[in-house]
């Protein structure tokens, strides 16, 4: 499966089979919320966060490709992301584009 975040693929001619997504709403323990919470008096980076929004991207990807499989796409183009806090500690990510497939 080709996913790229442009609207085309070099040397390919396409075929636009719809819009497809997948999404997740992700959050950390209470452990690592205290852990991370003192982070912020002194800076830095998050890591546990960027790893949980790391996590949550590849699995919003993996659901997107699987809806898109499901087209009998060859690719998903013009991919996005977004990403909501939906309460304290706890984001939504949504990976989003439009499956295609090669015409012959």
């Amino acid at each position: 499966m080709v996913i790229v975040n442009t609207d085309y693929i070099s040397g390919k001619e396409l075929e636009m089979l719809g819009m497809v997504k997948g999404s997740t709403i992700q959050s950390k323990n209470l452990g690592h919320d205290i852990g991370q919470s003192f982070k912020t008096l002194v800076g830095g980076e998050l890591k546990s966060y960027t790893e949980m929004m790391n996590d949550a991207r590849a699995l919003a990807t993996r659901r997107m490709v699987e809806e898109a499989e499901k087209l009998g796409a060859d690719a998903v183009v013009n991919v996005r992301f977004a990403s909501a806090s939906v309460m304290a500690g706890a984001a939504e990510v949504m990976a989003y584009g439009t499956a295609v497939k090669f015409k012959s």
